[in-house]
């Protein structure tokens, strides 16, 4: 098979849940390639990938109902990495036991090790499938509109609630964008539930100090608050701006710095520090006054004044909403 169109079908993957299962389903041949390098588990036949990036591979999984294990779901995404490789996944794994508990992070079943093409051994993360995508995908099909403000106070709650789980643990996401906002199918209906993921760069309260030999930041600059383009420094705040630039993009369909997106990420980097600048991107963005009000609770330059998860959760802009169908669990207890 030439290797460009081999790459060219693996990168293909709907958004809608009937696709992404028929790709899950597809036959392990159509893509030999990519499957063998990190073989097959235990329990579960390794499908076609669906994602890439500094961690390795993320590939739909199914399970081998042979095998008789019913501990894992009929379909996983996992996230693969050489051994030698997987320090990242290994440290995400770590978080996840730590922060289990919530229906709205993503879930990890368990991680294991597999071998596959030249007895090349892989990491392999085992976690809960997103048959819609990223929230980051859902956005670009907006084309620039924005998503229906029904929907975005859905998702906005469901990512509070995720993130307010993983501060009551402790942790700073520190790398909260669009992208590692993952879809779960809703059980009582054709929607999504919003689902925080990519725990990889987290690390504990403590750790985030300022780094005295100089800046260390983690995650997408395009969405560090100020503190930490000024100072370095990302505490739980810090994810709250995160919040407050992904709310942003769904509710104009593009992130409040596109328009600079020439200028270089040096200038960008200093425009966030502006507090009237976010002021004046949301008046051009035509947001409601309601979504404003919530706006300017996330993206506050001073830290106190910024709002916490659970304080946002309060806000007016997410009343009377429908729950979500999810299996509420203990945070405690967990």
């Amino acid at each position: 098979m030439d290797s460009n169109s081999n790459e060219s079908n693996t990168k293909k993957r709907s958004m809608t849940g009937k696709q992404n299962v028929y790709e899950a389903k597809r036959s392990k041949q159509e893509d030999n390639t990519n499957i063998n390098i990190y073989g097959d588990g235990a329990s579960w036949f390794r499908g076609s990938i669906i994602g890439k990036g500094r961690y390795g591979s993320v590939f739909v999984a199914n399970l081998n109902t042979e095998s008789g294990y019913t501990s894992y779901p009929s379909i996983m995404a996992v996230k693969s990495a050489e051994v030698s490789a997987s320090g990242s996944l290994k440290k995400e794994k770590e978080v996840m036991d730590d922060i289990r508990g919530s229906p709205y992070v993503i879930k990890c079943y368990g991680d294991e090790i597999t071998k596959g093409e030249n007895n090349k051994r892989a990491y392999n993360l085992l976690l809960e499938y997103a048959s819609g995508g990223t929230l980051a995908n859902l956005i670009k099909k907006s084309h620039g509109k924005g998503l229906l403000e029904n929907d975005v106070k859905r998702y906005a709650r469901s990512i509070l609630k995720g993130l307010s789980h993983v501060h009551k643990r402790g942790y700073v996401h520190c790398d909260l964008k669009p992208d590692n906002v993952l879809l779960v199918a809703n059980k009582s209906n054709d929607g999504y539930i919003a689902k925080i993921g990519d725990l990889g760069l987290a690390k504990r309260v403590e750790q985030s100090k300022k780094n005295d030999s100089g800046r260390y930041w983690r995650g997408n600059p395009l969405y560090f608050s100020p503190e930490a383009v000024v100072n370095g420094v990302q505490k739980q705040a810090a994810d709250i701006w995160a919040f407050g630039i992904i709310m942003f993009e769904m509710l104009a369909g593009n992130p409040p710095w596109h328009l600079y997106k020439g200028l270089g990420i040096n200038k960008v980097l200093k425009r966030i520090s502006y507090e009237s600048e976010i002021e004046s991107v949301m008046v051009s963005a035509g947001i409601s006054e309601e979504g404003k009000s919530f706006l300017k609770g996330c993206l506050c330059k001073k830290v106190m004044c910024r709002l916490s998860a659970d304080m946002l959760l309060d806000h007016p802009f997410l009343k009377g909403l429908v729950e979500d169908d999810v299996d509420e669990v203990d945070e405690i207890q967990q």
